[in-house]
Formats: structure tokens, C-alpha cells, sequence
């Protein structure tokens, strides 16, 4: 993975989620008992509480640059990382998540529904979001065409793909772009700095092969998300972005 995003977008995270077939545990015993471990490791992450949806969150203070969450939800465990000084970081971090969960939360490989990979990037934007990315990633027959009606303005342009990695297509990987222009703001021609947000994610379905571990998984999505994000993402995406922002 390339070193560099920080000079490329505003922010970038590096992110974990495990979906799970059966519910996970909710005793306070337990989730103070995982929560409790993990700050063991990462003792800044010292800021717990619980949603009005009965999410379960462990974080570091969210004004610093670079910080860790955590959360566990009904059936989802999800880690994240915020500017991790290198990918490294964060994935210490998703690794210690992973190798606890079957312990301490008595989730085995066989109640795997689904774990991602992600990664993900802020470009901060004051303009209309769905033009730019039109302009930067709308080429082709149709984007063309919609562009060359008189007087038209872009409202909504959020392109996503899903492309299978493998005959089974139980790996996949998906780019996604958000945007955060409304039909208000073009009306006005008032727009707020906002992030424009690309994801990308690559994702292994279903319960994990005999053997295996979550941990060794990971390191596999890892391996397809590096390749992926330095030959296309960076270069065709992240960077074409970034100078489009900086030339406005």
C-alpha cells in the first residue's frame, strides 16, 4: 500500500467490518472484558459509551489527527483507523480485533457472513461535488452526452463498481464515490466545504475455509486491495481528483 495518501486526500482511514450470521453478545461482562483488552494495547482509546441503537463504541479523541475507534453492533464488529502514520498501524490494530473476537466474543470462522477490507479517502470540496466528479470520472457515450444538454447542471453523479475477484465471486471488490452537493446548494450556487468521499473495499464472503483464521484472511484482502489500489485507484482515481481540486 502506498505510503503517500496523506499527500494525496484531506483524510484517509483504513477500516475492518466483520458481519456475522448470529447476533453477538451484549452482557456488560463481555463487552467490557473486549473493550478492556483492547485498551490494554492502544490506551488512548479511552472514550466508551453506548448509542441510542445499543451500539457498543471505544474511540480515542476524535481532535487529533490521526485516532482509533471501535464498535460492535447487534451483528457487526467494525475497527477503524483515521491517518494512521502508515498502514502498518492500523493494521495492528484490525489484526488484534480479529485474533480476539473468537475468544472473547465467541465469533468462530464459520459465523463469518462477510469481513472488509477498506479503504478510504476525504478530498474537502467547496463546489458541487457531482460536477466535479463528472468532469473527473464521467467519461464515455453517456456521461458525455447528459453533459452537452444546454444550461444542464449535475445533481447526482456517484459512480460505483463491483468487480469478483474470483471464480466463486465470494471475493469481491467494490469502488464507491460519495458526494455531498444538494439541489439546494446548486439552486443557490452556495455550496459548504464538504468531503468528497471515495471507498474502496474488497470483501470475502461467507464462512471462512477449514484452517483458516480471520487474521489470515485479512492479510489476503490486504495483498488484493494493494495491488488493485496502486495499479488503478491511485492513478486513476485519487490523483486526477486531487489535481482537479487544487486547479479549481
Amino acid at each position: 500500500m502506498s505510503p503517500d495518501y496523506a499527500n494525496i486526500a484531506d483524510d484517509f482511514f483504513i477500516n475492518v467490518n466483520l458481519n456475522t450470521e448470529m447476533a453477538l453478545p451484549s452482557s456488560r461482562e463481555t463487552i467490557l472484558g473486549f473493550f478492556e483488552r483492547v485498551q490494554k494495547q492502544y490506551p488512548s482509546m479511552r472514550n466508551f459509551y453506548t448509542r441510542e441503537n445499543g451500539d457498543f463504541v471505544l474511540e480515542e479523541d476524535k481532535d487529533r489527527s490521526m485516532h482509533r475507534w471501535l464498535c460492535i453492533e447487534s451483528r457487526r464488529i467494525c475497527s477503524g483507523c483515521v491517518n494512521p502514520a502508515s498502514p502498518e498501524d492500523a493494521l495492528e490494530q484490525h489484526e488484534l480485533v480479529l485474533k480476539l473476537i473468537p475468544y472473547m466474543l465467541s465469533v468462530s470462522p464459520l459465523d463469518c457472513e462477510a469481513l472488509d477490507f477498506m479503504v478510504g479517502f476525504d478530498f474537502s470540496y467547496r463546489g458541487n461535488h457531482d460536477e466535479l466528479i463528472a468532469e473527473v470520472l464521467g467519461g464515455g457515450a453517456l456521461g458525455g452526452a447528459f453533459r452537452e444538454i444546454p444550461q444542464a447542471q449535475v445533481l447526482n453523479f456517484e459512480p460505483s463498481i463491483t468487480i469478483a475477484l474470483d471464480e466463486s465471486c465470494r471475493r469481491q471488490a467494490r469502488i464507491l464515490v460519495e458526494t455531498r452537493t444538494s439541489a439546494y446548494q446548486v439552486r443557490r450556487g452556495d455550496f459548504n466545504e464538504e468531503p468528497i468521499s471515495i471507498y474502496f473495499t474488497v470483501r470475502q464472503y461467507g464462512s471462512l475455509p477449514p484452517e483458516s483464521s480471520y487474521e489470515q484472511i485479512l492479510a489476503e484482502l490486504r495483498h488484493d486491495s494493494d495491488q488493485i489500489l496502486d495499479d488503478i485507484v491511485t492513478e486513476r482515481i485519487l490523483r486526477p481528483l486531487a489535481q482537479a481540486i487544487s486547479a479549481r
